[in-house]
């Protein structure tokens, strides 16, 4: 049992790890208590692309303890936890790109963009042009109506992208890719 436990820790912290969904930041696409599996690999030999789901985190390291870290590690490599400083949205900018938001459409360097995944009467509020830094994303939820994203806490540094979500694993019923 202890093995198994190692090697769960092991493979969350290098490879891949189950997160859940706890807000309706991403409805259609994922759907409150829904889980995914993220690839934390992925951007160590690539770069996020347009489109991407990717989970993030915006807080700095605490200090805990090695019991609470291994309890934590556990809860969250089978996905029961999701750590609250982890945020799951869709990458819309990248580097060096110009985002901006009019008439409900987000504009690349003033090109609209084609988003499949939004719901045909997405509401999405108009925002100035803003210049994406070096190694920055702009991400934004699915459902913009309720999503805090870039356009509130502004873009996310590529050091703070976890990984690539790619595959919803639970409820058995909605399994499928990203």
């Amino acid at each position: 049992m202890l093995i198994a436990l190692v090697l769960a820790v092991m493979v969350k912290t290098v490879a891949f790890q189950a997160f859940f969904i706890p807000s309706e930041s991403m409805v259609d696409t994922l759907q409150i208590n829904d889980r995914v599996l993220v690839n934390k690999i992925s951007y160590r030999i690539g770069d996020p692309q347009r489109g991407d789901v990717v989970v993030f985190d915006r807080t700095p390291d605490t200090e805990e303890s090695l019991f609470g870290a291994l309890l934590r590690n556990l809860a969250e490599s089978v996905g029961m936890r999701t750590p609250e400083a982890d945020l799951i949205k869709r990458v819309i900018g990248l580097p060096g790109e110009t985002v901006e938001i009019s008439d409900n459409t987000v504009l690349i360097d003033g090109v609209p963009i084609a988003e499949p995944y939004l719901r045909e009467v997405a509401r999405t509020s108009s925002m100035d042009p803003l210049l994406i830094p070096e190694d920055e994303y702009f991400v934004m939820g699915d459902n913009r109506a309720r999503s805090l994203d870039s356009r509130s806490f502004g873009t996310v540094s590529r050091d703070e992208i976890v990984g690539k979500a790619f595959v919803i694993i639970w409820p058995t019923s909605r399994w499928s890719g990203l």
